[in-house]
């Protein structure tokens, strides 16, 4: 047996003279009777670990296919928590434990090749300080601090733990995976403690969470002083009093949990902290000492905590069976465990107080409540085991290599510093099927389990393994969460609780920070007049795409109608009979006309011109039709150009008729060469000239910036617009100022030539009708760009129609009148006898 493999473990045991005075009344101490033995209190939880430590050792020296021919063994010691201690415990290790002499190693025995430790981070660095020198391997099953993983500074531990700081990153998932942005952070008031909040709280900030306070309980230093000053912090922690923090983290080392424990036992109002979600790290464990056995384990029902990835060891539990107090004569723990752990005492040792029971040695550990002793191996004693078999399995492979095995035998015996570079490459399947390896930092290439924490009242619990965090993935699926499997304390109706400063900002409001309050703390504004906010605490509000628009709750966005005006809608049917009415009067009054053209009343002004008035009203009503009805881009260049053309040989047309009334009497003077003008040049020229000036501005129109089809999605809230797009709206007015033109003067010329005393008022009937002309159009400007989506085209639609009506009825319905109804007005005679 020549390798020698050290094991520290922290924490085991508590001088009760250090301890007892802190607790007043709240713990008596077993009175023993050994007066070479210091009596301690016992945390019996963390005997696991060396128990763990024991079956490792067991199993490598079993296992004939690890270390054949070899027998490892190993020392055990407690450090106290004391950095004295831990550091002559270490020189121990390396010299002669009765008279310790730096660099001389006097018969000690010892064929130190690694040690394993401890369960305290300073602990395992104050070892490191001593062991580095002799550049000894250390594998560490307790070392998370991110602070410490630097190789350059403790280039010689080996962690078989993960790094820190994926924890960190884990918390973070887990808090927005439940949505608690209002946390509570408790810490103990030392250095590690500042180092978490320093690092956890700006990655919370960064996604969205905020802390609402940081409690700092007292570090156990002293003892002798722990009551006093728990006393005195009770009164300032907040956890206590700030009751709308739901979620509590804690920074749960092994001395921040024994400190939690002890505040909350003095709390007597222990209802105060009952509505709470505990969250631990991963260093969490149930340890409990003799005075906590009465204390309520519900208040940590429904816990969450981080746990480095664990799987049961087949045959530890049947191990656990074995183990009693004199099976083991050499170790030095087990009475002390045994005798706390049953709150007996043995026989050898009894003094003859009333009662005081008797320890048989038949106490079974499984009969032990779950915050003293479980019979499944814990997370941190899965480390110890992995830590174990990690150096028989770099051991293993130094001795298999042909060069390793020749140079053992001119050597000697192996060196710990052979060691390093297996433990760098070490890779192997441990017995529970999980794989061992170190990545480039040395630390364990593994994640964290998630772990439920259930309580019940006879202070027992179970953990349930809800999740597992894996770092070694891609981003969205490190975290990963049984929501069904996690059991919440009753007061939260099996539902996991809000914590959150203020109630959520609903769909269709967003948050508005509150001056002088975290960015947690906020107030809810609707969201303005188009925008939306389809999900709870959005800072901003978002505008819908340009086919749909926002609802009434404005908290999610409807498609878009398509608006034009419809053949089947009441207003199309309406107009579309208007302008089949008119077309149809045009078409009786252009019978008419035409059944008594030999009539005076038809021939006094010329009625060739009244044939094309006619013609062009008749086409005028019509082109209405082109209006109705979802436009294309056919339609939409011949819509506004055919209604401006047709207009302009209707303007025209009157204005023809109307000079030539004019002429009609200036001619009548002897000698006046306008005679020859009067009739149908005269009419023909100006009809032509007036619309082909107009067809050339349409051309022009076509030519430069043509109507096209276009949607606009933003004149109307609730529907898209499917139009006619002008082009140009300058030449689009350009055609409508040449028919304002055309009309203005007509209207001039027929108001002056009203008196003229012409058999049937023709000039004053013109005036009349010029009137109304203008009087549509100028109303119209102003009533079309005031309008939105069809009801434009229903405003030009009716301005075209009554204005060509307007023209109709003034002009042809006195006529028709006299034509039908008093045809004696209707002859030669009476206008030779009128003039």
């Amino acid at each position: 047996m020549y390798p020698i493999l050290c094991n520290r473990i922290d924490a085991l045991q508590i001088p009760h003279e250090y301890y007892q005075p802190a607790l007043k009344g709240y713990y008596k101490a077993v009175q023993v009777s050994r007066a070479d033995t210091l009596s301690v209190s016992v945390v019996i939880k963390n005997y696991q670990q060396v128990l763990a430590f024991l079956y490792a050792m067991k199993e490598v020296n079993e296992n004939p296919r690890l270390l054949a021919n070899v027998t490892m063994g190993f020392h055990i010691y407690d450090s106290y928590f004391n950095d004295r201690l831990t550091f002559q415990t270490t020189m121990n290790l390396l010299y002669s434990p009765k008279k310790t002499v730096p660099n001389y190693k006097c018969n000690s025995g010892k064929n130190l090749i690694a040690i394993t430790g401890a369960l305290h981070s300073e602990t395992s660095l104050h070892m490191a300080t001593i062991s580095s020198i002799y550049k000894i391997p250390q594998v560490s099953y307790y070392l998370f601090d991110p602070l410490f993983s630097t190789k350059t500074q403790f280039p010689f531990i080996y962690r078989v733990v993960p790094n820190e700081k994926h924890q960190y990153m884990g918390i973070v998932k887990l808090l927005k995976h439940f949505q608690w942005i209002w946390v509570g952070i408790i810490t103990l008031d030392d250095d590690k403690g500042e180092s978490f909040v320093r690092t956890l709280v700006p990655m919370l900030s960064q996604n969205g969470i905020c802390s609402a306070f940081t409690d700092r309980m007292p570090s156990i230093t002293n003892f002798l002083e722990i009551h006093d000053s728990y006393m005195e912090t009770e009164k300032t922690l907040n956890f206590f009093r700030i009751n709308e923090v739901k979620a509590l983290l804690v920074y749960a080392e092994t001395h921040s949990v024994l400190s939690l424990k002890f505040l909350l036992t003095q709390n007597n109002d222990i209802a105060d902290t009952l509505d709470r979600v505990w969250i631990m790290t991963a260093q969490w464990d149930f340890p409990a000492l003799q005075f906590h056995k009465d204390w309520d384990t519900m208040v940590f029902q429904g816990t969450l905590s981080f746990a480095a990835h664990s799987r049961e060891v087949l045959g530890f539990q049947h191990f656990l069976t074995t183990i009693k107090p004199n099976l083991l004569k050499k170790d030095n723990f087990i009475n002390d465990f045994w005798e706390q752990a049953f709150n007996c005492l043995f026989s050898n040792y009894y003094t003859g107080e009333e009662h005081t029971e008797i320890c048989t040695g038949r106490e079974k550990l499984q009969n032990l409540p779950g915050p003293f002793f479980e019979m499944k191996m814990t997370a941190q004693s899965y480390s110890v085991y992995n830590a174990v078999c990690v150096v028989a399995h770099a051991l293993n492979a130094m001795r298999s290599l042909d060069s390793q095995q020749r140079m053992m035998r001119t050597l000697g015996s192996p060196q710990p510093w052979q060691l390093h570079s297996f433990l760098r490459r070490i890779s192997f399947n441990n017995s529970a099927g999980d794989l061992v390896s170190f990545d480039e930092q040395c630390e364990l290439e593994g994640g964290f389990d998630i772990i439920n924490w259930i309580t019940f009242s006879n202070k027992s619990f179970s953990r349930v393994k809800v999740g597992k965090l894996n770092p070694h993935v891609l981003s969205t699926k490190q975290l990963y969460i049984n929501d069904g499997k996690i059991l919440w304390h009753s007061n939260f109706n099996k539902t996991p609780p809000f914590s959150i400063c203020n109630d959520h900002c609903h769909p269709g409001s967003v948050r508005k920070k509150k001056d002088g309050k975290p960015f947690c703390c906020y107030d809810c504004v609707s969201c303005p007049k188009g925008k939306i906010s389809n999900q709870n605490d959005m800072d901003n509000c978002i505008q819908c795409p340009d086919d749909q628009y926002a609802n009434i709750n404005q908290d999610g966005c409807l498609p878009k109608s398509l608006n034009f005006l419809f053949y089947d809608e009441p207003l199309s049917i309406g107009l579309a009979f208007m302008a089949a009415l008119l077309s149809a009067i045009t078409v009786l009054v252009l019978g008419i006309f035409v059944k008594y053209q030999h009539t005076p009343i038809v021939k006094a002004n010329n009625r060739y011109l009244t044939y094309t008035l006619l013609i062009s009203l008749l086409l005028c009503f019509l082109c209405s039709f082109l209006f109705i009805g979802k436009p294309h881009t056919i339609i939409c260049i011949f819509r506004q150009t055919t209604f401006g053309i047709i207009f302009s040989v209707a303007i025209s047309s009157v204005l023809a008729k109307t000079i030539t009334v004019v002429l009609a009497f200036v001619a009548t003077k002897p000698g006046s060469r306008i005679r020859s003008w009067v009739g149908k040049r005269l009419a023909t020229f100006m009809i032509l000239f007036c619309s082909v000036f107009q067809l050339l501005l349409c051309i022009i129109w076509l030519c430069t910036a043509p109507p096209f089809l276009d949607l606009d999605m933003h004149s109307l809230t609730k529907e898209i617009v499917v139009e006619c797009n002008e082009g140009s709206d300058f030449m689009f007015y350009c055609v409508l100022g040449c028919l304002g033109i055309l009309a203005l003067i007509s209207f001039i010329v027929a108001f002056f030539a009203r008196t003229l005393p012409d058999t049937f008022n023709e000039t004053k009937f013109i005036t009349f009708s010029m009137l109304v002309f203008c009087s549509v159009w100028i109303t119209f400007v102003p009533t079309y760009l005031s309008t939105k989506g069809k009801y434009m085209v229903v405003v030009e639609i009716f301005s075209i129609l009554t204005s060509s009506a307007g023209l109709l009825g003034c002009i042809f319905f006195p006529k028709c009148y006299i034509i039908a109804l008093k045809p004696e007005l209707n002859s030669k005679e009476l206008i030779i006898r009128r003039t």
